[in-house]
């Protein structure tokens, strides 16, 4: 008998990578179940357009959160998780269908190229970076809690393969951050989540001070010379940077969130807190 696969891809505005995302698995894939986030754009049209089943989650800062959901609106025993921004490569296509007709594996791992700033940077992103994307559901841990990057975790009995890589021809083309700009619209919203889940209420300076040295230093030397990035010339370079400033942006929101008594901040909040700094101490000059 067939076995059948459902493709779930999470969605927020993604009107111009999701059409590249189904393409890559609309010849194949025997569902496709896009859960969108309430998008501004056309997202949503676009994947009724290809014949997806849409359904709706709430806007959540923990972009990793609404999988399950999404995982529970399918039909299908056969999962394969995509992002909106990632394509399927044909050969890959093959490889994951052979093994799931097969049966002989309930978890596949997959190889994945991060492309980003116009281009691919091998050494400093990774490559090939293996996530296990491709499973049979009944095998995810049941109370499963959304983390910014990770995927899911599974039962002991779950039997797992890799897919031996190679680019572009074997592996899952991610096009994340095509720009510096659109890379820090991004870490802006990951910094946030990430902060939230290293706070500590018992962090103290001497601990956020030895963050502050120690991860951003540690996270480029990983991406720069761990790697060999600086192999990858200026565009390995002002990646390793990237993430270097991702990890002092994630210290500076943790000092905001104990500055702010274990709260994270709104603008609103925290420019109220400016407000009433400046009139107490306008009542002191007088």
């Amino acid at each position: 008998m067939k076995q059948k696969i459902s493709v779930v891809i999470n969605t927020l505005n993604e009107e111009w990578n999701l059409p590249y995302a189904i393409r890559s698995v609309h010849s194949w894939a025997d569902e496709i179940v896009v859960v969108d986030m309430y998008s501004d754009d056309r997202t949503v049209e676009i994947a009724k357009q290809y014949g997806a089943k849409v359904y709706f989650h709430e806007r959540i800062a923990a972009f990793d959160a609404a999988r399950q959901f999404a995982i529970e609106q399918a039909s299908n025993e056969w999962i394969l998780i995509l992002d909106a921004d990632e394509e399927i490569s044909p050969n890959l296509a093959m490889s994951i269908n052979d093994i799931i007709q097969e049966d002989q594996f309930d978890v596949i791992e997959l190889p994945r190229a991060n492309l980003a700033l116009s281009g691919f940077a091998p050494l400093e992103s990774g490559f090939p970076e293996y996530h296990k994307r491709a499973f049979k559901k009944k095998f995810v841990k049941d109370g499963y809690k959304g983390k910014i990057h990770t995927f899911f975790q599974f039962t002991p009995a779950a039997r797992i393969t890799k897919i031996t890589a190679s680019y572009p021809d074997m592996c899952v083309r991610h096009y994340t951050s095509p720009t510096v700009s659109t890379f820090f619209y991004k870490i802006n919203r990951y910094t946030s989540v990430e902060a939230v889940h290293r706070y500590n209420s018992n962090m103290n300076n001497a601990m956020l001070i030895a963050l502050l040295i120690f991860r951003p230093l540690k996270t480029f030397l990983i991406h720069y010379v761990k790697r060999q990035g600086f192999r990858d010339g200026w565009r390995g370079f002002w990646l390793s940077m990237i993430f270097f400033i991702y990890e002092l942006m994630t210290v500076a929101k943790i000092w905001e969130i104990k500055d702010n008594c274990g709260h994270q901040p709104t603008d609103d909040g925290a420019l109220e807190r400016m407000r009433e700094h400046v009139k107490s101490r306008s009542r002191k000059s007088v």
